[in-house]
């Protein structure tokens, strides 16, 4: 990947079929402390259902930072997400038997003549319309368990679920009310137009669902987590790995948190020079956990200004969402809080240590619990404190949230300062809230 051009402000609406890994094309360069704006198409459904893809999004091509060197880490603060779909579809998913090897996110073939990643055409509309180029049959991996059509009102505030007419409507002019961008080669899930839980009204809050750095290994985009990159292990396809310890290279883009919106900062590891950030995956809301294991994909765009943090080596991503984001037990102590803490520290002879600010270590893995394990492991190596530490303050003054199922977790903690101060990273979350 060639050296480009630095960008103080640098637009990007070019996009992968699925992978990212170093050997991707470069999007362009942005300077240390310059703004990033992309505009990204829908995933999950639309690559799950276009055999083209080799992974399971759809997201933009890496975006060389200057300065960032492996062994540092980048922060992207989240300024803001605008999504422009007017309508998406969404629910459960039922996998195509024939339809590819041993994964359906990655190896694609048509069911009937065999080739592998085919092109296909779209004819008509519904769960028939996407056809093998070569052959004429259904190609798709992917069908709908229970699914519905969502239509948004024009601020983007709710979303209503659709009755079959008005799903086929929207299915007629699919393309144009997901605002399929111009480079995507994704089908618009809008296409199947399923139909269930009609008049139901959802509430929305953007977020990004896959955003962060470059892995040193290529690997499918949707794969790029301690839970979803467990289905790489043993496969016999191209993005095959022998064990978990290949697994350990990921750099968990694909999180599916929903508080990584607008006004969070995301801190993320450069694992090749440049830091290949990359962004997709945009959802019009999902509930804690992702318990569909799909939401609301949407296209939209995401503007968001990059830091380099000089040799912050990080294993995982570390998340500062909003202070409204943050559990009541780890947001920043008020001044009536430090004031009765001041005078209990006075009235029992101990040092108060109030210098605390929130954070949030991204753990990945097979379950809930390995997800667990990781983030203390993670939390431990960044703060050097031991496990029992770990679990201890984040008992006391945080938690986990489950980002997704069934392997990614927020660890909250209010962690020392003095310590972020030693990582580089404490003017970070002081000016995040307001420390």
């Amino acid at each position: 990947m060639a050296q480009q051009r630095v960008e103080q402000e640098l637009f990007v609406d070019q996009y992968t079929l699925g992978l990212v890994g170093p050997k991707q094309e470069w999007a362009g360069t942005v300077a240390d402390g310059g703004t990033i704006t992309t505009y990204t198409p829908p995933a999950c459904w639309g690559p799950m259902i276009t055999p083209e893809f080799r992974g399971g999004h759809e997201v933009t091509r890496p975006i060389r930072v200057e300065n960032a060197e492996v062994g540092d880490a980048v922060a992207l603060k989240i300024r803001n997400v605008e999504v422009t779909s007017m309508a998406t579809s969404t629910g459960t998913m039922a996998e195509r038997e024939g339809a590819f090897g041993d994964d359906p996110f990655v190896d694609h073939r048509c069911p009937e003549c065999g080739t592998e990643w085919p092109e296909t055409v779209v004819e008509g509309t519904g769960e028939e319309a996407i056809r093998c180029a070569d052959c004429g049959a259904n190609a798709s991996s992917f069908g709908f368990e229970y699914g519905f059509t969502v239509a948004f009102d024009d601020d983007h505030t709710v979303g209503l679920a659709m009755d079959e007419t008005a799903a086929h409507a929207l299915a007629e002019d699919a393309e144009d009310v997901m605002d399929i961008p111009e480079h995507s080669r994704q089908h618009p899930i809008v296409l199947y137009e399923p139909s269930e839980i009609p008049g139901t009204l959802g509430r929305l809050r953007p977020f990004v669902g896959n955003v962060g750095t470059t892995p040193p290994i290529e690997l499918p985009d949707s794969h790029n987590a301690g839970d979803f990159g467990q289905f790489l292990i043993g496969a016999e396809h191209d993005w095959g790995l022998e064990d978990e310890a290949d697994l350990e290279q990921r750099t968990d883009g694909h999180m599916d948190v929903s508080e990584v919106r607008a006004g969070a900062t995301l801190i993320c590891p450069v694992e090749v020079d440049g830091a290949g950030v990359y962004v997709g995956d945009l959802h019009a809301n999902q509930g804690d956990g992702e318990l569909a294991l799909h939401t609301t994909d949407v296209s939209g765009t995401v503007t968001m200004d990059v830091e380099v943090i000089e040799g912050l080596e990080l294993d995982g991503p570390l998340l500062l969402p909003n202070e409204e984001d943050l559990p009541h037990i780890s947001q920043p102590y008020s001044d009536a809080e430090r004031e009765a803490g001041r005078d209990l520290a006075d009235a029992h002879g101990v040092s108060l240590t109030d210098e605390l600010g929130p954070i949030q270590v991204i753990g990945t893995g097979a379950t809930i619990n390995d997800a667990t394990q990781n983030a203390f492991d993670r939390a431990g190596d960044l703060l050097e404190m031991s496990e029992g530490e770990v679990r201890s303050r984040c008992t006391f003054t945080g938690g986990v949230q489950i980002g997704r199922l069934p392997g990614v977790v927020q660890l909250d903690m209010l962690a020392p300062l003095d310590v972020l101060e030693e990582r580089g990273i404490a003017d970070l979350v002081r000016e995040q809230y307001g420390l």
